[in-house]
């Protein structure tokens, strides 16, 4: 029987988000050291989807706001100043959450943990956190383009 403890799930978001923002946004990121108290301050966006199957959990991208619209201008194929509400940029940040929360599913699914996504939801404020108890795993992974710190945190636990 597979265990959720023997998952990388560190290389399983490193590979998904690199590719996310290579295929769709034509940006290039890096993962960055991550501590485990990380946590973005400020006015932040997060998307998360959850998957259920054999194994529960939620993926959730987290961005500063002003990255948020760095990636809604480069995957909408617009300037800055053309972005007009909040409404793009949540699109945006969904659509990131659910590609990335699809590869984890489709990495899931081959690793023998059959699962299905959920449609994603969209957080935007400042000064807040996403907390869950009582996972099997919880790990965070930092990212960067550029100056911008984001992150990714993943949230696992095997019910099969």
């Amino acid at each position: 029987m597979p265990d959720i403890n023997n998952l990388d799930l560190k290389s399983f978001c490193s590979h998904s988000i690199r590719g996310v923002f290579h295929t769709m946004l034509s940006m290039e990121v890096s993962v960055a050291e991550t501590n485990p108290s990380m946590e973005l301050s400020g006015s932040k966006i997060v998307g998360c989807v959850g998957f259920a199957g054999d194994v529960i959990g939620n993926i959730c991208v987290h961005v500063p706001k002003e990255f948020a619209r760095v990636m809604t201008a480069a995957m909408l194929g617009m300037e800055l100043d053309e972005i007009e509400d909040d409404e793009e940029i949540n699109d945006v940040i969904g659509e990131v959450s659910n590609m990335v929360g699809g590869d984890m599913k489709s990495k899931l699914c081959d690793a023998g943990f059959p699962c299905v996504l959920s449609i994603p939801n969209v957080t935007s404020g400042s000064d807040f956190k996403i907390e869950s108890k009582g996972w099997g795993r919880h790990e965070k992974i930092a990212f960067q383009h550029e100056d911008q710190l984001s992150m990714i945190e993943v949230f696992i636990k095997f019910v099969a």
